[in-house]
């Protein structure tokens, strides 16, 4: 299974951010994708905090076994960072879930 991470908005409206990432990932899901959410974290940080660099660096290390990248529309310079990330590991990009389930 191709495995995407999904990147977007999260830090300004989080629930917001999170349900938009579900939304995406679960369109994959039932295409037949397997998605990585960091959103999903809101819950893990609200029971045990940690600094928002040491999320980051969590999320990279996801992304980094991920096949593809999904950034997700909004201003995000968490999602700016992965996006970037993404890059310099040769990781492609996409904007669009349909870019991907079209292949």
């Amino acid at each position: 299974m191709i495995k995407v991470y999904i990147s977007g908005p999260y830090s300004k409206h989080m629930v917001e951010g999170t349900r938009n990432a579900i939304l995406a990932a679960e369109e994959l899901r039932k295409a037949g994708f397997l998605p990585f959410v960091p959103h999903l974290s809101l819950l893990w940080d609200l029971i045990c905090p940690s600094p928002y660099e040491e999320w980051i660096m969590y999320d990279f290390r996801w992304l980094e076994v991920c096949d593809i990248i999904l950034r997700l529309p909004g201003e995000s310079p968490g999602a700016d960072r992965e996006v970037e990330f993404a890059r310099n590991i040769c990781i492609p990009i996409f904007y669009t879930t349909k870019e991907i389930i079209n292949g």
